[in-house]
């Protein structure tokens, strides 16, 4: 596979979770790890039927440590996100909480063989500017925002940026792998909902249909691609074009007619895209012209 063929799996990704806050407002009234409970076991079924085309024996191959590293980063995210929010609801929290991207590529210049440039450095920046217009658009609440809150979307930023990085150290094992990840993810978010949670199931049809759309694509096939991208794509330029996802979702909550259209959110896609340029110039190879003598 080459590495182009990888970002553009990995970048399909960022497009399902672009999707991840129109289905989660449909299918409320059920609270986040039930709903993380059930979404991941729909991913990890679903990565049991794609694992059967080769066969279960290449699980088997895979090691404990990788299986405890890969439902460390998925559930590991996913709790320090949710407490986050329930310690403090606000803006702020979701905008520290999506440093991960910027993270990606300030950690990628650590692994061996990637080369860190600083227009990558300037193209994360920027596209994290454009994020943080998306995100703060309704203005700042530091009355609203506590430490311990921002502490934890810091450690849930820096939880999903080290997972992603890390699994660049792990290319030769099989992102079949991900279908353990989701199912352990589902078996420790049932724990965490019958000790935190008051149970409550979709009230509708579309309210289950909204399940069923989260665990096909932003909390399912999502983790499988991004994996691949991970591992095999460019990941400087994955992680400044992560910051597409806060402006997508937002594009995807005006067309539903749930959030009105700003200025705000031109502007956002206007630094999004630079960013993405930016690092994208950055990733290209130079060309290199062959002197006649």
């Amino acid at each position: 596979m080459t590495q182009t063929k990888a970002t553009i799996i990995g970048f399909s990704a960022v497009l399902m979770w672009a999707l991840l806050a129109l289905f989660t407002i449909g299918s409320a009234p059920v609270p986040p790890f039930l709903l993380n409970a059930l979404c991941f076991g729909i991913g990890g079924l679903i990565g049991l039927i794609w694992t059967a085309r080769r066969g279960f024996g290449v699980l088997r191959s895979v090691s404990s440590k990788v299986y405890a590293f890969g439902t460390l980063g998925l559930f590991g995210y996913h709790f320090l996100y949710f407490t986050a929010f329930r310690i403090a609801p606000t803006a702020e929290t979701g905008l520290i909480a999506y440093l991960w991207p910027l993270f990606i590529v300030l950690f990628s210049g650590l692994l061996p063989g990637e080369r860190l440039r600083p227009l990558h450095i300037l193209g994360a920046l920027t596209a994290f500017a454009g994020a943080a217009l998306i995100v703060l658009r309704g203005g700042v609440d530091l009355a609203g925002a506590s430490a311990p809150g921002l502490a934890l979307g810091f450690a849930c930023a820096i939880t999903w940026a080290a997972y992603s990085v890390l699994s660049r150290r792990l290319g030769d094992v099989p992102t079949e792998s991900v279908t353990v990840f989701c199912l352990a993810t589902a078996a420790l978010s049932v724990i965490a909902h019958l000790v935190l949670e008051e149970t409550l199931w979709p009230q509708s049809v579309t309210g289950w249909a909204a399940v069923l759309a989260l665990g096909i694509g932003p909390v399912g096939a999502a983790f499988f691609t991004w994996d691949i991208g991970m591992k095999k794509g460019d990941i400087q330029l994955l992680g400044v074009a992560s910051y597409a996802a806060p402006l997508l979702s937002t594009l995807a909550l005006v067309a539903a007619g749930i959030t009105p259209a700003t200025p705000v959110i031109g502007a956002a896609a206007v630094l999004i895209a630079g960013g993405a340029a930016l690092a994208a110039r950055a990733s290209a190879k130079p060309v290199r012209i062959a002197s006649d003598g």
